[in-house]
């Protein structure tokens, strides 16, 4: 027997791995009801959703602004890494961009309502903001970048620009279900292409 086995190591490093995926689960159910229900989803929704307890979800979030921020960092990394995964496997640059778009639109709806989630604690607020913007302009700089090398877009248009117009757009859906952001970023991502020569 090892000496890894006898102190335990392996079983623990095993049952942390597991929590971890646990987690990570529980954030994905979390993140699909904010986006299908909004922020103030009832927390029994996110249970069933993720096949746990209720007590499970205040076990790891103790109270919903902290669930809220977790599944606002899970979805800023899952944008993250999802851009090289998509540059790397789309059937174009813009096709990559696009669908990249269709996640951030998908995040958005978490970002809205994290500042109430988070009442008065604006200095916490700020912070997420700039994590966020550190992991997910770049991103978006090099889908960007992609597309208009290969001359599918105009270039000319900057990644925090291009974020920023697109969060603008979906301002509003919460309070409006006749509003479709996803059109109206359809039609902005449509305006980037160059002109059909006639």
């Amino acid at each position: 027997m090892t000496s890894a086995h006898r102190s335990g190591e392996a079983p623990a490093r095993a049952k942390r791995a597991d929590a971890r995926r646990n987690e990570r689960k529980l954030l994905d159910a979390a993140a699909a009801v904010f986006v299908d229900s909004g922020v103030d989803a009832p927390i029994r929704e996110i249970a069933a959703s993720a096949g746990v307890g209720m007590g499970t979800i205040y076990r790891h979030f103790p109270t919903r602004a902290d669930l809220v921020v977790a599944v606002y960092r899970h979805q800023v990394e899952a944008c993250a890494e999802a851009g090289p995964t998509l540059q790397d496997g789309a059937e174009s640059p813009f096709t990559a961009l696009r669908e990249w778009v269709d996640l951030f639109v998908d995040f958005l709806v978490t970002k809205h309502g994290l500042a109430h989630a988070m009442g008065s604690d604006s200095g916490g607020f700020d912070t997420l903001h700039a994590y966020f913007l550190d992991r997910l302009v770049p991103v978006c700089e090099r889908l960007l970048d992609a597309a208009v090398d290969a001359g599918e877009i105009r270039p000319g248009t900057q990644a925090y620009e291009l974020m920023r117009g697109i969060g603008n757009l979906c301002i509003g859906s919460d309070s409006d279900p006749d509003y479709d952001p996803r059109r109206m970023v359809d039609l902005l991502l449509r305006g980037l292409r160059p002109p059909v020569p006639s």
